[in-house]
């Protein structure tokens, strides 16, 4: 195995791996809508289930419909990625990093999808009564990872500059 899918094989393990394990967590303490104040009028703990994608998404859908396109829009998401990963040089460890975080993260709801129909998500971000939708790990590293994608494909380096 080459130095670059072992980077992407460590950080894809690492993000599904945070992500199952928080999602046990919160299965394990909290039924479902029941949390708790991490920082009052910002931050909750929160267990909830989204059988929707981001916003919910497809939500009202019917189930059968949800799994089959979910599964098959992560199922292309990683193809399209493995693509990206087999032409990248070794040396372009951002570019490896940000799919790499993107993997995990589809991995990390797929594998609630499989295993519930829907993705636990549990942390939710708020000022006053304006909620953000809640969100998990795997969320947040398919956005890291996304954002981080959009800033190397617009030309940005280590050195801040374009180009």
């Amino acid at each position: 195995m080459g130095r670059k899918n072992i980077l992407m094989v460590a950080i894809a393990g690492a993000v599904i791996f945070l992500d199952q394990l928080t999602k046990v967590w919160i299965l394990a303490t909290l039924r479902v809508h029941e949390g708790f104040s991490v920082v009052d009028g910002l931050f909750n703990i929160v267990h909830v289930r989204n059988p929707g994608a981001a916003f919910g998404f497809l939500a009202g859908a019917p189930p059968l419909f949800r799994s089959i396109f979910f599964i098959a829009v992560t199922a292309v998401a990683l193809l399209v990625i493995a693509q990206y990963l087999r032409k990248a040089r070794v040396e372009e460890r951002s570019l490896i990093g940000a799919l790499a975080l993107i993997v995990g993260g589809a991995v990390g709801n797929l594998v609630d999808r499989v295993r519930f129909g829907e993705v636990v998500d549990f942390l939710d971000v708020y000022v006053g009564a304006h909620h953000w939708p809640a969100f998990n790990v795997a969320d947040s590293a398919i956005s890291v990872g996304a954002v981080l994608l959009a800033l190397i494909l617009l030309g940005w380096r280590k050195d801040g500059a374009k180009g």
